[in-house]
């Protein structure tokens, strides 16, 4: 058992095999595309003019940019009504089902741990059957106290840059992977600088993961 600090999770129990941590919204489930459509049926627009949401968010009604705390709302409505929006990402299941007779999978997902349980549910529903671990703590430092002393390989998936440098600065030895699946707001994302491997979609994330890890994990 391995205990997390200041997050909720599933029971962890990890093998004596690689570890691949794993961000969800954006890498597993589609997050930008759901979230677009939940904000047109609430009269808002999500446009893509730079890599962010708040200042991105304008009002039908008016074309007025969306308040802050307007957004934050929003975007806790969503988060409450997940599993009616969310759907997996191409080739994510089966590419982590691949992964998984070499690996041990867990998902680490920025979101306030009160989601958990519905989360928890919608990622089960398709087939994502790994344990998960909700906070909103900066990801270096879980990754950490989840890898602890141990000397198998490790591989950290996400979308957003400072989480991937949050854990290079706390796991230097990890293989780092940049993986997003709207090509939209991909192609606004800023470069998620040196020694960090970017996926330009599951099939190549695979490929780098398998190659990092190599027959340890048989």
């Amino acid at each position: 058992m391995i205990t997390i600090p200041d997050a909720e999770h599933d029971t962890l129990r990890l093998g004596e095999r690689p570890l691949i941590v794993c961000d969800v919204d954006e890498v597993v489930l589609e997050f930008i595309t759901p979230f677009q459509a939940f904000l047109v049926e609430h009269g808002h627009e999500l446009q893509p003019r730079s890599f962010r949401l708040t200042g991105n968010v304008i009002r039908l009604s008016d074309g007025s940019e969306t308040a802050a705390e307007e957004v934050d709302r929003l975007l806790e409505a969503f988060f409450a009504e997940q599993d009616g929006w969310q759907t997996p990402v191409e080739a994510a299941a089966d590419s982590l089902a691949e992964l998984s007779g070499k690996a041990d999978i867990v998902f680490l997902t920025a979101m306030p741990p009160r989601h958990r349980t519905i989360r928890r549910s919608l990622l089960s529903r398709h087939g994502f059957d790994y344990p998960m671990i909700a906070t909103e703590a900066a990801k270096g430092p879980a990754v950490k106290a989840l890898h602890g002393a141990r000397d198998q390989p490790l591989v950290f998936i996400d979308d957003i840059f400072v989480n991937l440098h949050s854990v290079k600065a706390h796991v230097p030895e990890t293989l780092l992977i940049n993986l997003m699946a709207n090509d939209t707001f991909r192609a606004l994302a800023p470069h998620p600088g040196d020694g960090v491997d970017i996926a330009s979609d599951w099939m190549h994330a695979v490929e780098l993961i398998s190659a990092h890890i190599g027959s340890t994990g048989a």
